[in-house]
């Protein structure tokens, strides 16, 4: 059995949200400091890493948003993708 099928299911899909968003965030910060030491070599991987984060904390930002949730619902609060991952 499941934990939706015991009836945690309301909350799993918070849970779920919450600890995505909060390691999306934590991977991103990484993500931005390795492209700031990054040996040229590598740079250019690196920036793209992290534009790839900026896109997906941005979107899930906006679609939070839309939704009427609070970023901090999602872990996401606290991060500025256009300032902070770019």
């Amino acid at each position: 059995m499941s934990a939706f099928d015991s009836g945690q299911g309301q909350n799993i899909y918070a849970h779920y949200l919450l600890d995505l968003g909060q390691l999306l965030k934590e991977n991103a910060m990484e993500a931005r400091q390795q492209a700031q030491s990054a040996p040229d070599a590598d740079k250019l991987f690196q920036k793209g890493r992290l534009l790839a984060y900026h896109e997906i904390i941005s979107l899930m930002q906006q679609q939070a948003i839309a939704f009427g949730l609070p970023l901090y619902s999602i872990g996401l609060q606290g991060i500025d993708p256009e300032a902070d991952l770019v």
